[in-house]
């Protein structure tokens, strides 16, 4: 299906690019993510009053049926036509999609690699699963807008990441930390665990849109601030867990300015390659920034809750924080590049004009 197939996701996507094209227009004034924010000061709490005993079992609970929420509505929101509209750019989604599920992975496993010896281990395995996520969905939408971009392509190559990553992201993660760190092979805990809390309940909610449909295009902000309370609720219990474990001893301030350091390493690799390899195939300047957006970015909203279902409470909180530093360095840099694009439009749309006239 050509473009024109992507035209409804295209008018869905608008609201949610205007917001977020608005919020983006103060970000340099801010300079932070407030939930940036609202993820520091609940590590904070976790350090201070952690959960612990019967409350931590009971977080638990919660936990998990708060993360098979999620990706119920996660599926609810998934429409067909956004799942199946756009696969005449392939181009596209071929050099977005290999850089989410290749370029990124490999960088990951190399990094762990070459680290071996002198890089913590907690911050490999960490920037490994960082690697293996989908990207984003809406940031993704948003700043191509913002770059005048080829948005309904944006739309069909961002939900498409998703969509594989519920299915690939855990397989890649059990294969290459759970199974590594377990002897090999992928463990059967983990793999009941994906189909019951992620899985089953997307199919699910995928299933249920004649009936939730109407009700969440009404209620748009319901699922972002699902995805935002799960993800502090998992951090809470995720540090709470890896506080009493020990980990500000075993995790220095040198590792986190290494983790800072290693992540944007990784987030310069994938923007210059996207923009290159985006060049060299051809493509326009803007299916360019859709390739450029979509496959450079990962996500927090579904890396977290993932997080929660695949690693144990004491394991989760430093497999989670490479993905936290990322989330706002990708923000932060994908805004200026956004601009640059857009600049670079407007000049052109100038030139011409002056050329007409």
């Amino acid at each position: 299906m050509d473009a024109e197939g992507c035209a409804g996701a295209h008018i869905r996507s608008e609201s949610a690019a205007s917001a977020f094209r608005a919020f983006q227009l103060t970000l340099p004034k801010l300079r932070i993510d407030p939930f940036i924010v609202a993820l520091l000061l609940t590590v904070a709490l976790a350090s201070l009053v952690p959960c612990a005993g019967e409350t931590a079992r009971i977080m638990g609970w919660i936990t998990d049926g708060a993360i098979a929420l999620l990706f119920f509505l996660h599926g609810a929101r998934l429409s067909r036509e956004a799942i199946l509209a756009g696969a005449g750019a392939w181009r596209i989604h071929a050099l977005a999609l290999s850089s989410t599920f290749v370029l990124f992975p490999a960088m990951g496993l190399i990094l762990r690699a070459l680290g071996h010896g002198w890089l913590n281990p907690a911050i490999g395995d960490g920037i490994l699963f960082l690697c293996l996520l989908p990207s984003t969905v809406q940031s993704s939408i948003a700043f191509t807008s913002i770059a005048h971009g080829n948005v309904p392509a944006a739309v069909c190559s961002a939900s498409a990441s998703n969509l594989i990553g519920t299915f690939v992201t855990p397989v890649l993660t059990g294969l290459l930390l759970l199974g590594g760190s377990s002897g090999g092979g992928f463990p059967l805990d983990a793999l009941k665990s994906i189909m019951l809390q992620l899985l089953l309940p997307f199919v699910l909610g995928h299933l249920s849109r004649p009936l939730t449909a109407g009700f969440l295009t009404r209620n748009r902000t319901i699922i972002g601030k699902v995805d935002r309370s799960v993800i502090l609720l998992v951090v809470y219990t995720a540090f709470s867990a890896a506080v009493i474990e020990g980990l500000w001893h075993r995790y220095s301030w040198g590792d986190l300015g290494l983790t800072f350091g290693l992540n944007a390493l990784i987030l310069a690799i994938a923007l210059i390659a996207t923009a290159f390899v985006s060049r060299r195939a051809g493509l326009s300047r803007a299916d360019e920034t859709a390739v450029v957006f979509c496959g450079s970015k990962k996500s927090l909203a579904s890396g977290v809750p993932m997080a929660g279902v695949l690693f144990p409470p004491a394991q989760l909180g430093p497999m989670i924080l490479p993905l936290m530093l990322f989330h706002q360095m990708q923000l932060m840099a994908c805004a200026v590049i956004a601009q640059r694009y857009a600049a670079a439009y407007e000049r052109q749309q100038a030139r011409s004009a002056a050329q007409a006239r």
